[in-house]
């Protein structure tokens, strides 16, 4: 028994099958067929019936990595998914209400190898000699002002705003170039090996049955094939993570588009705000256990610019993650595999690592546990410090005037965050963990942002005389203040570049 499992187990693999399109599924599509699919037959299920949540409008700068290594042409893509540039996150009413700040992409002034610039900005700041920390950032600058260009040497980090729903289609014409080939139908039941419990095959509602020798669950939510049919359950983070539900709306626009994504605090959640070239996607993030779907829907669209062009529709999600995102031959990718919540735009950047480290480690000659093991351990890792980064923006905040702001405050938080958030108080200083998504700056920007300001800096910005410290200081800040006023409006940027087709 044990040696015909072992068998079946060790099959080649040369069948993909993907259940479920949407951004996940056509991602995973475009990314195997333009590197594996010549030794690969790739087929991907989807039924036109059933509609993806489509609404994970922005994204972080590692999708530029993606787009690269399937050689996309970024004008073309842009127009297609009616995209516009991103520079960072503009948090308001977080800190407190009406206290702002941005967490842009780049860097912050300039390090030493003995201390990040936060240390010599804090000096800076206990001399008189620094203004805000944002003005040494060229990305946070330029988003301040609403400029964008492209800039030699990779010279302004940035990401995109897109159409999720157009760049699924988009996507999903550039896999079938490369031969992945679309299934239209309901998936009626996934069947398994008696033997191996592996997933043998997919029964469509039509009676038709697809084979395959692995499985890509793109299921979203639902997770049909990792989470009901293979039984991997769901670690429920909510007692860290409050925002289980989302009501969004898409309206007409009526200002031009800013390179930055919106996100306002409310009683109980938050707002997104993101600018479109045709239109703009809203949406309002929010606790059930604090505030009602009704209530929740009001106070979103009394925030709104524009009319309404669809009706507002609710969403839910439990903030967590699968215990194991490989097990046997199914891989989940996407809202399959867990989800936190949009407030760092890192569903599609979680999308991304999912189908990295599966061609990483592609199982070309049968799948072997300690793949599947380090597969794992690798997710659990990634999702848990984007975990911490999120939990972050709710426990370190002044705010206290509603039951909601008061919970987040009071909240037990994982040991991991606990020591970041101290080591920072008392220090000023932040380590990057190995292979984690948010560098030291992103830390930085927004522990200061939401009102930690550290104790001390580091001695070596003591050795600079109040002189040298702002010549310093005044050097970087006026080159990022020179170079950001050079640049074009971002929305005259984006008509001239890559402008959509209306």
């Amino acid at each position: 028994m044990q040696h015909q499992s072992t068998n079946t187990e060790r099959r080649p693999i040369r069948r993909i099958v993907i259940a479920g399109g949407g951004t996940a599924g056509w991602m995973a599509a475009a990314a195997l067929s333009k590197t594996l699919g010549k030794n690969l037959d790739i087929k991907l299920i989807e039924s036109d019936e059933i509609g993806t949540v489509g609404v994970g409008e922005a994204t972080i700068p590692t999708l530029l990595t993606f787009h690269s290594l399937l050689e996309l042409n970024e004008q073309e893509f842009m127009a297609a998914t009616n995209a516009t540039f991103k520079l960072g996150i503009s948090f308001e009413n977080w800190r407190n209400v009406n206290e702002d700040y941005i967490h842009s992409f780049g860097m912050t002034g300039t390090d030493h190898w003995t201390a990040g610039f936060q240390h010599f900005w804090h000096k800076g700041r206990e001399r008189r000699l620094a203004t805000d920390y944002g003005d040494y950032c060229l990305e946070l600058k330029a988003a301040q002002e609403r400029r964008f260009a492209h800039l030699p040497n990779n010279g302004l980090n940035y990401a995109y705003h897109l159409d999720a729903s157009r760049y699924a289609q988009y996507l999903r014409s550039f896999s079938e170039k490369f031969g992945t080939q679309r299934i239209e139908g309901k998936i009626a039941e996934v069947k398994t090996d008696p033997v191996s419990g592996d997933i043998r095959s997919l029964r469509l509602e039509s009676g038709d049955e697809i084979e395959g020798d692995l499985f890509i669950d793109c299921t979203g939510f639902r997770s049909l094939l990792i989470g009901q049919t293979l039984g991997v359950e769901y670690e429920n983070w909510n007692h860290w993570l409050f925002n289980d539900s989302a009501v969004a709306v898409q309206t007409a626009s009526v200002s031009d588009a800013v390179p930055y994504t919106r996100s306002i605090a409310r009683d109980a959640g938050w707002q997104w705000r993101i600018g479109l070239q045709n239109r703009v996607g809203n949406g309002h993030v929010f606790s059930s256990r604090y505030m009602d779907d009704e209530t929740a829907t009001r106070v979103l669209m009394a925030n709104v610019e524009g009319e309404a062009l669809v009706q507002p529709r609710v969403i839910k999600f439990t903030p967590g993650q699968r215990k194991q995102v490989w097990k046997k031959n199914c891989v989940a990718i996407g809202l399959s595999s867990g989800f936190l919540e949009p407030i760092e735009s890192t569903s599609i950047h979680l999308i991304q690592r999912g189908i990295i480290r599966l061609m990483q480690m592609f199982p070309t000659n049968g799948i072997f546990q300690s793949d599947i093991d380090e597969y794992n351990k690798q997710a659990n890792y990634e999702i848990e410090h984007i975990r911490d980064f999120i939990i972050l923006h709710y426990k370190v905040t002044n705010r206290y005037d509603t039951p909601y702001w008061q919970a987040c405050k009071d909240l037990d938080i994982p040991e991991s965050l606990r020591h970041r958030i101290e080591l920072f108080r008392e220090t000023g200083r932040v380590f990057r963990i190995p292979n984690e998504l948010f560098a030291e700056n992103s830390w930085v920007q927004v522990m200061l942002g939401q009102g930690i300001m550290p104790l001390q800096h580091h001695q070596t910005a003591d050795l600079m005389g109040d002189a040298e410290l702002a010549h310093f200081l005044d050097s970087i800040k006026s080159h990022v203040h020179k170079v950001a006023m050079q640049l074009p409006s971002h929305q005259a940027y984006v008509e001239q570049y890559c402008r959509a087709p209306m």
